[in-house]
């Protein structure tokens, strides 16, 4: 069976002992997931700004429809 105290004692012992190879494994571990982060944060945005355009383009089709009726309604009365 997997002894994970040993395996523990194994690891904190290669950390002391090559730290900066440990740093480097764990710095290639992060990064897809990094990327992957900054990816997705990316397409959140444009679809964030992409909602923003379609409601002010919304509301300016709004304005101008009650517009158009009080100016109909200016011309009838």
């Amino acid at each position: 069976m997997f002894d994970l105290k040993a395996w523990a004692d194994y690891d904190v012992e290669w950390d002391a002992k090559d730290p900066c190879g440990f740093l480097i494994i764990v710095i290639l571990a992060l990064t897809p997931l990094f990327l992957a982060s900054a990816v997705m944060s990316w397409k959140l945005a444009k679809m964030i700004e992409a909602g923003e355009k379609e409601q002010k383009k919304k509301q300016k089709h709004q304005e101008n429809i009650a517009k158009a009726k009080r100016l109909k309604k200016r011309l009838k009365g």
